[in-house]
């Protein structure tokens, strides 16, 4: 017999309250039997010592699911959440996190789900095979995926369905999470994407008409993109004039984009084809089927340097693996085997596992065949083409040179640094890394990129306590630069790189640490000490270097001198869009307009060189449509916030109410606290009639 305070017990629930004060039977008991409620006395003891002190005991998993259980029965909200957070620190497994997340939803214990649900997506994509765990997701109910995930069912399903796709995009468990996501949508919004995404995947899987039903509701409910949908399948029937009927009608109905032309061109031949193509890229130059369709048509012409200019055209902004594939084998046409060696390495760098031509053939043979061709690099060749590469800001290039050097047996977690440069590779860096010293400089990077700078700082001064290195000094000075603002911090800085400089290291990662020190310099206003900066890194083939050089002249008051140091950038730099932009700067009038031309052009993704146009059109000569026709022109490939501000604010200035409310609900659904934004939407919209 377990002795409890009634009134105790009475206080942790009303049901609770009503059996024992109210007018039940129990009320008058003295002696209550518990065990038919499925408790046993260990964990009614430990009810009742929760009753009293509103904490649990330490109890075995098994004890806690029988209080749970019980809390749940009679409604005891406060020792309800108790077992649940004592039993969400039980989960540490897959297999945990299966057993119970089963109870969680049986009992729709959210905050068990949630610890649940954290360790099973912390295993994505791997966890997709484990039937258990696909089975959880795919049976949920509405009100279980509330218990799972709460209001954010929808983003889950998002997920899991995006995650499936990339596994395999016609298997039954991505048809199974995506009708999951449909139910799930609450808006209007998240139904047509819904629909139109488990639409395409009923046309990979063949199955025509559900996947025609599905492109009709997304059609019907506003999701204007699914009229591909429509016009893919009416082709497949042999109907390319329906399909194109059906892209004319959306077309005409509302302002054309690329996508659209780029549609257009499938069921159009020659000529028409190409106006169609070339249109779509006027439109919206990031999309990738019109270069590859050009430069494949050129190399059947035999015309592989043009065909070689048109795919780079795309490079120039945008690193597409079947881009790249295509420009290996205009090297390959052109018998340029260096350079397809080049592509086809970039190309296993960012995906080990690609297949080429169609698939049929893995990227990894075709290497072997061209390596056959060209000769090979020693290891101080490799370092030698890596520091070139860098120098002519290559970032392709760079890629290929490391992953020939991760082949040989040197020092792999350097060489994964260094191609983080360039790529996510901090993590194989830090399972690489051959010392202590050299891990925590990794792993201060990846809490840094992630957000956690003092944790980041933390590693550095550990890594520095054990051995004092350029890599350690480098980290901490970058991380307290950017965590500090005080002017005291930019004394620190400059000594921690001084440090670094002084600790052996090769020239790529020394140009950097003197470029660095020469921004603090500038900072500071001590202009000649960061020239010498400069002019240091420039020796040693620093190639970035021109830009902060070329700062230092216009902060001397000498254009000419800035404008002259950024020309030598863009001539030696292979990637040179950046270039361009910060020259115009340091241009009069008509330069600025043909630099920031050349960057559109270079790379059309550059939101800069829009914003001058749209500024300069108004600035001149007041044509407000014509300022917003300039900004709609990015829009309508990159939303990006900037550009939707500036828009939304002509619109306002022009009294098109509508217009600017639009671009400020699009630009806040981006990013909610957008101060600017804000601001501006509140000021709109007390004018809306």
């Amino acid at each position: 017999m377990i002795a409890c305070d009634r009134r105790k017990l009475a206080a942790l629930s009303t049901p609770l309250y009503a059996m024992l004060n109210g007018g039940f039977k129990e009320s008058h008991l003295e002696v209550i039997d518990m065990s038919r409620n499925g408790i046993s006395p260990i964990g009614m003891r430990a009810i009742s010592k929760f009753s009293l002190s509103g904490r649990l005991p330490y109890l075995s998993a098994e004890s806690i699911l029988e209080m749970l259980d019980f809390a749940n029965k009679f409604c005891c909200k406060g020792l309800k959440d108790a077992c649940e957070q004592k039993l969400a620190s039980f989960v540490s497994s897959r297999q945990d996190a299966i057993d119970y997340m089963e109870c969680a939803i049986e009992l729709g214990c959210s905050i068990l789900a949630a610890s649940c649900l954290q360790v099973l997506l912390n295993e994505l994509p791997e966890c997709l095979n484990d039937e258990q765990v696909v089975r959880i997701f795919s049976s949920a109910n509405k009100q279980q995926r509330s218990t799972m995930a709460g209001n954010a069912s929808f983003s889950l399903y998002c997920l899991l369905g995006e995650v499936s796709m990339s596994i395999s995009a016609t298997s039954d468990v991505t048809v199974s999470f995506l009708e999951k996501l449909v139910d799930s949508a609450s808006d209007s919004r998240q139904k047509q994407l819904a629909l139109h995404q488990l639409a395409c995947v009923r046309l990979l899987r063949k199955d025509h008409a559900e996947a025609e039903r599905l492109f009709n509701a997304a059609f019907t409910a506003g999701h204007v993109y699914s009229v591909v949908g429509l016009a893919r399948l009416a082709s497949l029937r042999s109907n390319k004039h329906y399909s194109l009927n059906l892209l004319d009608s959306v077309m005409s109905s509302r302002w054309p984009l690329g996508w659209m032309y780029q549609e257009r061109a499938l069921y159009l031949d020659g000529d028409s084809k190409l106006e169609n193509l070339n249109k779509a890229t006027e439109l919206d130059p990031t999309l990738t089927y019109p270069y590859m369709f050009r430069a494949a048509s050129l190399m059947k012409r035999q015309s592989v340097e043009a065909a070689l200019m048109e795919i780079n055209r795309i490079l120039g902004f945008k690193l597409v693996l079947e881009c790249l594939e295509l420009r290996f084998c205009c090297y390959l046409a052109l018998e340029d085997y260096r350079a397809a060696l080049c592509d086809v390495q970039a190309i296993l760098t960012l995906a080990p596992d690609y297949r080429m031509i169609g698939g049929r053939v893995a990227a990894k043979q075709l290497r072997t065949l061209v390596m056959e061709n060209v000769e090979q690099w020693t290891t101080a060749d490799c370092w030698m083409q890596l520091y070139d590469r860098w120098s002519s800001v290559d970032d392709i290039g760079s890629l290929s040179v490391i992953y020939q050097m991760l082949e040989s047996d040197a020092a792999k977690g350097v060489l994964y640094f260094r191609q983080s440069f360039a790529m996510r590779s901090l993590q194989l860096a830090r399972e690489h890394a051959a010392s202590q010293h050299e891990r925590l400089v990794y792993e201060g990077w990846i809490l840094y990129d992630t957000g956690h700078c003092e944790e980041g700082l933390q590693k550095a001064e550990a890594s520095i306590a054990i051995q004092r290195s350029f890599e350690a000094f480098f980290l901490k000075a970058y991380a307290l630069a950017d965590s500090s603002l005080e002017a005291s911090t930019s004394a620190t800085v400059v000594s921690l790189l001084e440090d670094a400089l002084r600790c052996p290291s090769d020239r790529l990662r020394k140009g950097q640490a003197l470029n660095n020190l020469g921004s603090v310099y500038v900072d500071c206003g001590n202009l000649d000490l960061a020239a010498e900066c400069y002019i240091n890194a420039l020796k040693i083939g620093h190639t970035r270097a021109h830009q902060g050089l070329a700062r230092v002249h216009f902060l001397r008051n000498n254009r000419t001198g800035a404008f002259e140091e950024m020309t030598k950038l863009i001539e030696k730099a292979r990637s040179n869009a950046s270039a361009y932009e910060k020259r115009s700067e340091y241009c009069d009038r008509d330069l600025t307009k043909a630099d920031l031309q050349m960057v559109t052009k270079l790379d059309p993704l550059r939101v800069y060189p829009y914003r001058y146009r749209a500024a300069s059109v108004l600035m001149d000569n007041h044509k407000e449509k014509d300022a917003i026709s300039e900004l709609t022109k990015a829009i309508a490939f990159k939303a990006d916030l900037n550009l939707l501000h500036l828009r939304a604010a002509f619109h306002e200035h022009v009294g098109d109410i509508s217009g600017a409310l639009r671009d400020c609900r699009a630009a806040l659904s981006v990013d909610p606290n957008h101060q600017e934004m804000l601001e501006l939407h509140h000021r709109v919209n007390s004018q809306e009639p």
